[in-house]
């Protein structure tokens, strides 16, 4: 569970709940269901239009990503492939073939298949880099779909605030009226801003970074595995492995992999 999302989130609504109560106005004020239809539902619907069923529908387990910690084990990734590094100077890189199968890493095991098979190292290179593209071609559109819905909710806020406007005008002579179609008119777009600034943009923002550092470690397998093809001595790929660490996890991985 990550708990700065749950932080976050529990945060946001506690300060915007103790301003209204501490303002003097109640919560249930600011219930209103024909605006969550409008802009909660209707924003979501436009997703369909935007992108495709299993798109629209699968954007809630793309939000429920924000509520784990990614696990990447670049410790365990690093002393793994010094592991094959050091089996294939000593014992040549058909040894390697026989630790593939326990290998639970797919993208380094394609990789160090295609060691294992001879191929060449541009084509090695080239084949995991599409396969990378790829990985980051999906996420990028699950990203788009989650900054999607946050353009779409003020927007379809501020035709809900239309719509109670009309309807408010339109009975004037109705006092009745006057106060339902005014919350419609006005909470539509408080609902319409705190999807947006409260949840998508800021949930957006760490699924790209969650791109990111996977990426960063995909990359890190690609070097590695390289660097096998290559006969490279395990010290100098364990500082290469190194450099794609932060400075703080660096030392202590490195205290690790290169002792002696």
């Amino acid at each position: 569970m990550d708990l700065s999302t749950i932080i976050g989130l529990a945060g946001c609504f506690a300060m915007i709940g103790l301003g209204i109560i501490t303002g003097g106005t109640g919560l249930l004020t600011f219930v209103d269901i024909p605006s969550v239809l409008i802009v909660v539902a209707g924003s979501w619907f436009a997703l369909f239009t935007f992108s495709n069923i299993s798109g629209a529908v699968g954007i809630f387990g793309t939000l429920g990503l924000t509520m784990k910690v990614p696990s990447y084990d670049e410790k365990g990734i690093i002393t793994k492939l010094m592991a094959m590094s050091e089996k294939a100077r000593r014992e040549g890189l058909l040894a390697l073939e026989e630790e593939l199968e326990d290998l639970e890493d797919e993208f380094m095991k394609k990789g160090l298949r295609l060691v294992v098979d001879g191929t060449d190292a541009e084509i090695i290179r080239a084949l995991m880099e599409t396969e990378l593209s790829q990985l980051q071609g999906r996420h990028a559109d699950k990203i788009g779909s989650v900054n999607m819905w946050a353009t779409l909710a003020p927007g379809l806020g501020m035709l809900g605030t239309v719509i109670g406007l009309i309807g408010m005008l339109k009975n004037l002579e109705d006092k009745s009226a006057l106060g339902p179609n005014m919350a419609v008119a006005l909470i539509t777009t408080l609902y319409g801003s705190i999807m947006a600034n409260l949840l998508m943009i800021p949930m957006a923002g760490k699924l790209k970074a969650q791109d990111a550092m996977e990426s960063k470690v995909k990359e890190m397998e690609i070097e590695g595995v390289l660097s096998i093809q290559a006969g490279d001595n395990p010290r100098i790929l364990a500082m290469k492995l190194l450099s794609y660490l932060e400075p703080g996890d660096r030392k202590s991985v490195e205290a690790d992999v290169l002792k002696d």
